[in-house]
């Protein structure tokens, strides 16, 4: 059903015509344009309550986005361990329309924080259960390929469509009424995953809460791949927040033009990882991630790098489409590190650990940009960024080996030579198979 007949390849758009992932995908898309008109009404209510602040209280709300997201994914995850995933879905849309229903009646800025707050922790809880799904509702490796592409796109639509519609909407209705749309957006998601059946997470040896709550994390950082991934997440986030944080800076104050030649510029940057997300597909059914997600951070150190010399808006539209393709082609085969790094069992646990460590890049990165920008100026920090950068893809491919082999030799010396482990190998010694961090394997082999 997924293939294509000429060429037996799995197609970006044959996916969807799985009916559980294709509503999925729906759900993803309608969610996160509601998400987008909430950003857009957000700033224009910290425009109406805190006027001249309003760039204190957007930022403060930022911060407040990554502090849920590092804190609270892992915690969540362990807490929901036992929950049925759909149910626990759909409560956390309820949660999330709720918050934005109630978001045009505040009047002051501590209730922004409030609820900002609440809106993260439900979205840091959902998103990494619901990364974790998708693998299994995909098991072929070229169609869950596919699916990351699909999701990536998902994201840079929401950054391009989302603020033109916001526009569009704003020329008939006062930006309360967007708020609107982002409540339909999360119940529409909310009924399209309530209509199909997800499949039950594996069941597991599972600790007490505390080693619940840490297995991800430590499942993620005793994995060598993926902690070149943690390295990569950070070279991503001190470029990337170079682009998020002072675009705007860049566009009104240094080359003196207006807002619409910002939204221009975020266009050009969605645009560049929208282009990479469509040819990365293929690209990874002939090239294996490491080198791909190597060249995407490479072209982001490279990239931040010239940006110190930037000296028109022109070129400043072509550096920013570089970028984007840099940082999609560097993020988006994580998806498949994480499906290959852990049992089924553990996959929410291990998309939940991405989740917290790769924000906590962007809670250094983010304050890091703005702070720098401006104390030290933009061509400064540009170098800084692009140094970090160049520092983590190093620790990147010292942490990520270059030859990998999935099936690794080993041996258990602490198990009973009945155990059920050793009797499915038929052996009681050495032994070779798919290696992956789990209760009887919590460490990597030294001689992997």
């Amino acid at each position: 059903m997924l293939q294509n007949n000429r060429t037996g390849e799995t197609t970006m758009l044959g996916i969807l015509k799985n009916r559980t992932y294709g509503r999925l995908f729906t759900a993803q898309v309608i969610a996160l344009l509601g998400t987008g008109l909430m950003t857009v009404a957000l700033g224009l209510l910290a425009y109406d309550i805190a006027g001249a602040d309003a760039g204190a209280v957007l930022g403060t709300a930022l911060a407040i986005k990554m502090i849920a997201y590092v804190g609270v994914a892992p915690v969540a995850q362990a807490l929901a361990d036992n929950l049925p995933r759909r149910a626990f879905l759909v409560s956390l849309d309820v949660v999330r329309a709720a918050v934005a229903l109630s978001l045009p009646f505040i009047t002051e800025v501590w209730q922004i924080y409030c609820l900002i707050f609440l809106l993260q922790i439900a979205s840091a809880s959902f998103t990494p259960t619901f990364q974790a799904v998708i693998p299994d509702i995909l098991p072929d490796e070229q169609a869950y390929t596919r699916a990351l592409s699909l999701s990536r796109l998902a994201y840079d639509l929401e950054n391009l469509i989302s603020p033109m519609l916001a526009a569009a909407l704003l020329t008939v209705i006062s930006f309360h009424f967007l708020f609107a749309g982002t409540v339909a957006g999360f119940l529409i998601s909310a009924a399209l995953i309530l209509s199909v059946t997800l499949p039950a997470t594996s069941a597991g040896v599972r600790g007490d809460f505390l080693k619940r709550a840490t297995r991800g994390i430590r499942i993620y950082l005793a994995t060598p791949r993926l902690r070149g991934l943690l390295a990569i997440n950070l070279a991503v986030s001190a470029a990337g927040a170079m682009v998020i944080v002072n675009t705007v800076v860049i566009v009104k104050t240094g080359f003196e033009l207006g807002e619409v030649d910002v939204a221009w510029a975020f266009a050009a940057f969605g645009s560049g990882s929208m282009l990479a997300a469509l040819a990365l597909p293929r690209m990874l059914d002939r090239i294996a991630d490491r080198p791909v997600m190597i060249a995407g951070a490479g072209a982001l150190i490279v990239g931040t790098a010239i940006g110190a010399t930037v000296d028109s808006y022109g070129a400043l539209l072509a550096l920013w489409l570089v970028l984007g393709m840099g940082y999609s082609a560097a993020q988006t085969p994580s998806g498949r590190l994480l499906r290959r790094s852990a049992q089924s069992s553990d996959r929410p646990a291990i998309f939940a650990a991405q989740f917290a460590l790769s924000h906590a890049g962007w809670l250094i990165c983010y304050p890091l940009a703005g702070r720098l920008g401006a104390s030290v100026g933009l061509g400064t920090t540009f170098l800084i960024m692009s140094a970090i950068s160049a520092i983590a893809l190093l620790l990147a491919i010292r942490l990520w080996p270059a030859r990998e082999v999935s099936q690794i030799l080993h041996e258990h010396p602490d198990l009973e030579p009945d155990h059920p482990h050793l009797r499915a190998h038929k052996t009681n010694g050495q032994h070779r198979h798919v290696y992956v961090i789990d209760d009887l394997h919590p460490h990597w082999p030294k001689t992997a």
